[in-house]
């Protein structure tokens, strides 16, 4: 009688190869997407530090042009080289202007500062106004 003994199990040679190279892939897919992750986020840290810069500028043009002691009508503008941008102040005086009790306010100035600037090929603007009363600073 013959009995059916049972074979050894056959060893799948290119299985522990496959797995290899599924696993190389695997790796490279998350890699890609933790390098864009990172060059993403250093684009927006870059943008950030560029936006306060602008900002402070705007805020130290906008604190010296109402820290003058007298307002002339016009414009004056100032040209930052080093960080390619130009500045414009404008003053402008406002003629029809009440208070919340209805009262006209005289010598009022409306005060607007403009930076104009260069960023990634295109030309932006961002301005900052405010008001101030003429005589704010005369005896």
């Amino acid at each position: 009688m013959r009995t059916n003994t049972p074979k050894p199990a056959r060893k799948a040679k290119g299985f522990l190869l496959l797995e290899v190279v599924l696993a190389l892939g695997v790796f490279s897919l998350a890699a890609v997407g933790f390098t864009m992750a990172l060059h993403k986020a250093a684009d927006a840290a870059d943008m950030t530090a560029r936006e306060i810069q602008v900002t402070r500028i705007l805020e130290s043009a906008l604190d010296e042009a109402i820290s003058i002691p007298v307002i002339e009508e016009g414009e004056a503008t100032v040209d930052l080289e080093e960080r390619n941008m130009q500045v414009l102040t404008r003053y402008e005086k406002m003629e029809e202007m009440e208070n919340q009790d209805g009262q006209l306010l005289q010598e009022m100035w409306r005060v607007t500062v403009t930076a104009s600037y260069v960023e990634g090929g295109n030309r932006l603007e961002r301005s900052a106004i405010t008001w101030r009363y003429g005589r704010l600073y005369q005896p």
